[in-house]
């Protein structure tokens, strides 16, 4: 069938892709044989003046420290199928234990390094995780809950481990003034990622990876309850890097800055980053955290970023940023949001500063995650996540009906594409919930087609919160809030926010006779869970609207929040 969509793409992009049957980690084994010499990663921490502390890799020995890390693992006793967990912000050592890993037939399990100790012990629990690869000040958070978990071996990485001297005193100095780097005793299953890919030759043992094998276990919130393991292949996270690269046509193979600022574990920033930029032989600028934003606006100058992905809360902070003007950042030429919705005037005023241009995509964790963005060079709607990658099929349901919706009406988005994940990991109920018997992924999100092809996302049927680009399942607060002595009920929302998108709202009722104020509340839910879940918002209430049979109704409370906006 002839898709009108193919005469929006400016450069065109290919209707379907001939996708390599091969293992993730054989594209960096190829980039490097390419471009050994050129950068790799380069660690950003700070400018000293002109001096840049941190520090920079090549292809070629990127690759020799997979290889290393690789053989270090199997040495460990790690092998095919085995969970390799990576609670790490954006290191290096992010990307050497990432494809390490993989080399070996591990499956990632790609972790958070905010996530409290509660929610690293459902996380670890659940995927059967025997290694982890974290920073010394996230290791006594694990501490506390390993003993309920299968981990037995721990590998310790820190920010200095790939900052030449005298640059690594500094930071070390600085990181143990801040609580940051902590000293831990090695033995007894601790090791130190430093002194394993030391000990270790650049041999790994070769293993048959079958492309269709699970690569990465990616948790999100999937239709309801508790998150849970998306399965992702090699297959499909190939896939996804080589469709959006062929969205990007203008990019320059081996002659790319990308900005590396979005974190890696999320599935976003892990493709469109991380992913994408070892695809195309892209120098990465690793900044492990992008807050404030002048580091990264400082980044982009010093480094002459181009390629810049990111989520809006990023673009809007800067558009906004009161020194904005004091940095060049005309070298980004094209920017891919994705996460949540990118209001026209952000992507109209972001190019105005940079001179790039940037537009809205849409994606979901269960399909690696990209399916729609917006032509880079061609016309871009305001509202639409755009168009359908190639490969994707997108049709919009009647998701009680299950038949299809005419241009123009609303229904639920199904997809069909090479990027659509196995299932979920020990959840075939979940699994035959979110993917019908012919292949069609179920998003959860009510969405049109307007007659030029375009798709835009109009609500959800799943009340999954997605605030900062993070998914974050109402259910889980809710657990939390239950567990306050004074809380009688409680119930989660995501109401509309400016600047993150959507934001995390409490409705509380307390117990009878008992007072609370929303800081003891917010306080209570800090020490339980990951920062970006806490709620920003509590509302007192003496009650909650629910249905007849008492099920809480959360969609009329944010039918509320939209109204006082309205009003506002």
């Amino acid at each position: 069938m002839e898709k009108p969509w193919l005469a929006f793409y400016e450069p065109e992009v290919p209707r379907s892709i001939d996708y390599p049957r091969e293992a993730l980690h054989e594209m960096l084994e190829r980039t490097a044989e390419k471009y050994p010499d050129k950068t790799a990663v380069k660690l950003v921490l700070r400018y000293l003046g002109p001096v840049l502390l941190g520090g920079t890799m090549t292809y070629r020995h990127l690759l020799e420290n997979v290889n290393r890390f690789a053989a270090a693992l199997h040495a460990l006793g790690v092998r095919k199928g085995d969970r390799v967990a990576l609670m790490l912000p954006n290191l290096p050592q992010f990307v050497i234990a990432f494809f390490g890993s993989l080399k070996l037939g591990a499956i990632v399990v790609n972790t958070n390094p905010t996530y409290t100790a509660r929610e690293i012990e459902h996380q670890f629990a659940d995927a059967g995780c025997e290694t982890v690869v974290l920073l010394s000040a996230f290791y006594e958070k694990l501490k506390e809950v390993q003993d309920h978990t299968q981990v037995k071996r721990v590998i310790i990485a820190d920010v200095a481990d790939y900052v030449p001297a005298p640059g690594s005193a500094l930071v070390k100095r600085t990181l143990k003034k801040h609580g940051q780097m902590v000293d831990v005793a090695l033995g007894n299953g601790v090791y130190s990622f430093a002194q394993l890919l030391a000990q270790h030759p650049e041999a790994p043992p070769r293993v048959d990876i079958d492309p269709d094998q699970v690569a990465l276990f990616q948790y999100t919130g999937g239709t309801t309850g508790v998150p849970k393991a998306a399965m992702l292949t090699h297959y499909n996270l190939v896939a996804n890097t080589i469709q959006v690269r062929n969205w990007m046509k203008t990019l320059e193979e081996g002659n790319e800055r990308m900005m590396g600022a979005i974190p890696f574990f999320h599935v976003y920033g892990m493709t469109v980053a991380m992913l994408l930029a070892v695809y195309i032989g892209a120098e990465n600028i690793i900044v492990p955290n992008p807050r404030p934003l002048d580091g990264v606006m400082k980044a982009i100058q010093k480094e002459r970023c181009t390629v810049f992905p990111g989520v809006p809360t990023m673009y809007i902070g800067i558009i906004n940023h009161p020194q904005v003007k004091d940095y060049n950042l005309r070298s980004v030429k094209a920017c891919i949001s994705g996460a949540a919705p990118l209001p026209m005037d952000v992507q109209m005023k972001f190019g105005e500063i940079t001179g790039g241009r940037l537009v809205e995509g849409y994606g979901l964790t269960e399909a690696a995650p990209v399916t729609h963005c917006n032509p880079i060079y061609g016309e871009r709607k305001a509202g639409s996540i755009g168009l359908p990658f190639p490969d994707v099929d997108a049709r919009i349901f009647d998701y009680e009906k299950l038949t299809e919706k005419p241009v123009g009406e609303e229904g639920e988005l199904w997809l069909k594409g090479p990027q659509v994940m196995k299932g979920y990991w020990q959840r075939p109920d979940e699994t035959a919930k979110t993917i019908t018997e012919d292949g069609w992924l179920r998003t959860g999100d009510i969405a049109r087609r307007d007659e030029d092809g375009y798709f835009y996302i109009v609500d959800r049927l799943k009340d999954i919160i997605i605030a900062s680009g993070f998914n974050i399942v109402p259910r889980e607060v809710e657990e939390v809030l239950f567990l306050h002595p004074k809380v009688q009920e409680a119930v989660v929302a995501g109401v509309p926010d400016k600047y993150r998108g959507e934001t995390v709202k409490a409705y509380v009722v307390l117990k009878p006779e008992q007072t609370c104020t929303a800081e003891e509340l917010k306080a209570f839910c800090e020490e339980r869970l990951a920062p970006y879940k806490v709620p920003k918002q509590v509302e007192f209430r003496s009650e909650l609207p629910k249905t007849q049979v008492g099920k809480f109704l959360r969609r009329v409370l944010v039918e509320e929040e939209k109204k006082k906006l309205e009003k506002a």
